[in-house]
């Protein structure tokens, strides 16, 4: 089966032949596959009144376990954003009551940013809903085939998420 990328490796192996174009068949592949999946994360999200940003923050607090709780600090590492961006955030989900600002017990200067039930309810069904969409996106592949891809990929994200600072 072709696809829009073997045309334009084809293309520029025409038009450049002194070039190697071979790292194009698997990045512009990565690169094509991830506007489609940003498209269908932004359906999964707006159908629960979520943008993509509002998942991310409040998903990071869903998976720290009960009682939902992380520091700005340990929102930042997460969503790699600044702090001003993230302080932005919260004060957004705030008065949407998805989260709430808590007093930091171990630190009397520090804050904490908590899910709020709503807050939980919405990241839980945008979660289902995002699963159906990835899971509409993989039904091509075999179990065995996703396992290897999600290997291969890991192979080639792990020196970016294992960079210090």
């Amino acid at each position: 089966m072709e696809d829009e990328v073997d045309r334009l490796v084809a293309a520029w192996r025409r038009e450049r032949p002194d070039l190697d174009v071979e790292p194009l068949e698997v990045l512009s592949r990565v690169s094509r596959l991830a506007r489609h999946l940003d498209r269908a994360r932004r359906l999964a999200f707006a159908e629960h009144q979520l943008e993509p940003w509002e998942f991310d923050v409040l998903t990071s607090l869903r998976r720290a376990g009960a009682p939902y709780q992380l520091s700005p600090g340990q929102l930042l590492t997460q969503t790699l954003v600044t702090s001003g961006t993230m302080t932005n955030r919260i004060d957004r989900l705030a008065k949407k009551g998805l989260v709430e600002r808590l007093p930091d017990p171990t630190d009397r200067r520090g804050v904490l940013v908590r899910l709020t039930a709503e807050g939980r309810d919405r990241a839980d069904q945008a979660l289902a809903g995002l699963l159906d969409q990835e899971r509409a996106i993989l039904a091509r592949l075999s179990r065995a085939q996703r396992a290897d891809l999600a290997a291969l990929l890991r192979q080639l994200t792990a020196p970016f998420d294992n960079v210090p600072g």
